[in-house]
């Protein structure tokens, strides 16, 4: 029996519930994947509380790697015994098995392990976009990075090496320091005891960054603004702090700024920026240009035990539930 983390209410980890699930047979454009490692990120809080809407009752989840068993009628792209990973919708990830539309599903390279491919494929693309796409960044360009020692963060990072580009990242803890540190980041201002605007204008000999990515958010929103040289763009791409007010005018104060909130499904829509952009990653974490660290590994059903290490801070580089 194939068995899911479901939730019927949202709200704090206890919420969630260990479930045994029917999964059947998969329909016209779908495939059944039996999953060897799934993935765990902060966006799976955000369903869980409500803030991101999710009809009940649920499952969670949108990042996994495995095998295709079965294939539905009129697949061609993939056959049963490919190894797979995915990110983005249907929830449901924090599963055994389960079906999964096609255009969701990405063919596995054998030199990407499963735990590897569902520490990265998600917070890999996210990387990949947000270098890639957001903004014409150049060969010694410097930028801000908050939570340097996540899962995005050490991605982030050590693939805007590979492009010359300076990181000044932002951590909480001596540990975290180091390991953002081990993984190419530049200079690390530990924000609990340092004002980010400061020491970034001191790193910068009082210019500024020309991109602050920012997944905090409304802790974190004013030092990313002062943190910004004339005419820099914030991306804020998480709210693991909440969502951030945003004044236009204090846009036109802090030097012309521009903003944007992406999500990456705008930025795989298209199949053939997916492509690219999967293939780019993809190359560099199979030539080991950009290594993937996974540090903490759950049982699926620990769920509720892994979204609290998740918000409390305790965890660094990637996390997966080990099937």
């Amino acid at each position: 029996m194939a068995h899911a983390v479901r939730f019927h209410e949202t709200g704090g980890p206890d919420v969630l519930r260990w479930e045994a699930v029917e999964v059947g047979d998969p329909g016209p454009g779908e495939v059944r994947v039996r999953h060897h490692a799934v993935g765990l990120n902060f966006a799976d809080t955000y369903f869980r509380t409500g803030l991101y809407p999710a009809p009940l009752p649920s499952g969670l989840g949108v990042e996994g790697a495995g095998v295709v068993e079965a294939v539905g009628a009129g697949v061609t792209e993939f056959a049963e015994g490919d190894r797979v990973t995915y990110t983005g919708s249907p929830l449901g990830a924090y599963s055994t098995e389960r079906v999964m539309p096609v255009g969701s599903l990405f063919k596995l390279p054998d030199a990407i392990g499963f735990e590897t491919a569902a520490a990265m494929t998600m917070r890999g693309l996210t990387s990949a976009y947000l270098l890639r796409r957001i903004h014409p960044l150049r060969a010694g360009d410097a930028v801000l990075l908050h939570a340097a020692a996540g899962g995005v963060g050490l991605i982030l990072t050590q693939w805007a090496k590979l492009l010359g580009i300076t990181v000044i990242g932002t951590v909480s803890t001596e540990e975290k320091a180091a390991v953002a540190r081990s993984h190419g980041c530049d200079h690390v201002i530990h924000h609990r005891r340092e004002n980010v605007a400061e020491r970034v204008r001191e790193l910068t000999g009082g210019e500024g960054v020309a991109v602050v990515f920012d997944s905090v958010g409304k802790d974190t929103v004013e030092g990313s603004m002062a943190s910004l040289r004339r005419r820099g763009l914030l991306v804020c791409f998480g709210t693991s702090s909440g969502v951030p007010p945003l004044d236009a005018m204090q846009l036109v104060l802090h030097g012309s700024l521009f903003v944007t909130r992406p999500a990456l499904a705008d930025y795989i829509a298209d199949p053939a920026e997916r492509a690219a952009l999967s293939q780019e990653l993809f190359g560099h974490v199979a030539a080991g240009r950009i290594k993937i660290q996974v540090n903490q590994r759950f049982a699926l059903d620990e769920a509720a035990r892994a979204h609290r290490a998740l918000e409390a801070g305790r965890t660094t580089g990637s996390s997966v539930f080990a099937l």
